[in-house]
Order: structure tokens, then C-alpha cells, then sequence
């Protein structure tokens, strides 16, 4: 089981502006920062995806686990009202397995976010 996992950012605050909003859907919130250097987010008090200030030495993927297809498209639908950049709309990915829902989008310093869901579609 991963404990927490952390991402290099550019320009922490705006990083921090950025996510804040994009995992709101997902139950996120800013739970610890550090001045000029990291911050943490998570659910229920305890953070495990932290950005921390420095030159990004390479693009990451990050998946977070939704609670539902209507999740999914809300993180997708706040990503890019927080000024991300689409990199796969909401949908169904058949190639990762028949019930795999996820939506992409690139953050500010152009890692890979993702939101997704592995349930079946209940209509």
C-alpha cells in the first residue's frame, strides 16, 4: 500500500491554487504547507499527494480513485476550469478492461492527472 506520493512543481502556489480546485470533487483538500517549499493534500485529515517547489526532471502520471463515474467528470470539468489542459475527455477505457472510467488532463507543469473509476455503469 502506497503511503503518500509527491510531484515537483514549478510555481507552488499556483500548483497549489491549481489542485486545490481539480480535487475538490474527489474529496481533497490542502491539509499542510509548507512555506516556499510543499504542500499536501488528502481526505480525512491525512495527506498523501504532496507538490513540492522545484524544476519538474520529468512528467508524472497520478491516478486518483473516484467514487463513481459522476466524480470522474467532475474532476475532469474542475481541472480544466482551473486551467488545465484536456488530455482525454470522461469515458469508458475498454483497453485497460471493460469497466475502467477516466478522464486525463495535463497540470500546470504538464504531469498527467487522472481521475478514474473501475465500477460497472448501473445506468
Amino acid at each position: 500500500m502506497i503511503d503518500h506520493l509527491g510531484v515537483s512543481v514549478s510555481d507552488l502556489d499556483r500548483s497549489i491554487a491549481f489542485y486545490a480546485k481539480a480535487l475538490a470533487p474527489l474529496g481533497y483538500t490542502l491539509i499542510r504547507k509548507y512555506e516556499n517549499a510543499a504542500a499536501g493534500f488528502g481526505i480525512n485529515g491525512k495527506p498523501d499527494f504532496w507538490i513540492g517547489k522545484g524544476e519538474p526532471k520529468g512528467k508524472v502520471h497520478v491516478a486518483f480513485r473516484a467514487n463513481g463515474r459522476a466524480q470522474v467528470r467532475a474532476f475532469h470539468e474542475a481541472a480544466l476550469a482551473a486551467g488545465a489542459t484536456d488530455n482525454g475527455a470522461p469515458g469508458v477505457r475498454p483497453h485497460y478492461h471493460e469497466h475502467y472510467y477516466g478522464a486525463f488532463v495535463h497540470d500546470p507543469d504538464g504531469h498527467n492527472i487522472e481521475a478514474v473509476c473501475h465500477e460497472p455503469f448501473l445506468g
